[in-house]
């Protein structure tokens, strides 16, 4: 588990999933609040926060920021299908300029 605490790419995917599973907790406490949704929030958030200040001590904020957040975007969006909540064609637009930012910047 050490090792894999020194790999970037294991850190952003860990940061991500764990703000995916905050912003599922977030999703169901908007439908009913509960102590499960409740948890989720804190403990992926609490999960992202710690993967981020191990990962910040290795890369740059910017390219690691957009690599989460990008990561995390096609998290979510996974999610939302699979919730049924489908995106317009506005929404779709956005989510590729993500996915294109982060070969921008990664170049």
């Amino acid at each position: 588990m050490t090792y894999l605490l020194t790999k970037p790419a294991f850190l952003v995917i860990t940061a991500a999933l764990a703000y995916a599973i905050a912003t599922a907790g977030i999703k169901w406490a908007s439908d009913a609040p509960s102590p499960i949704a409740l948890l989720l929030i804190v403990a992926g958030f609490g999960l992202a926060t710690i993967a981020e200040v191990i990962v910040l001590r290795q890369a740059d904020l910017g390219v690691i920021y957009i690599a989460i957040i990008t990561v995390e975007t096609l998290m979510v969006l996974t999610l939302a299908a699979f919730i049924g909540e489908g995106l317009n064609p506005k929404q779709m637009l956005g989510a590729a300029f993500v996915l294109v930012g982060i070969f921008i910047v990664g170049e």
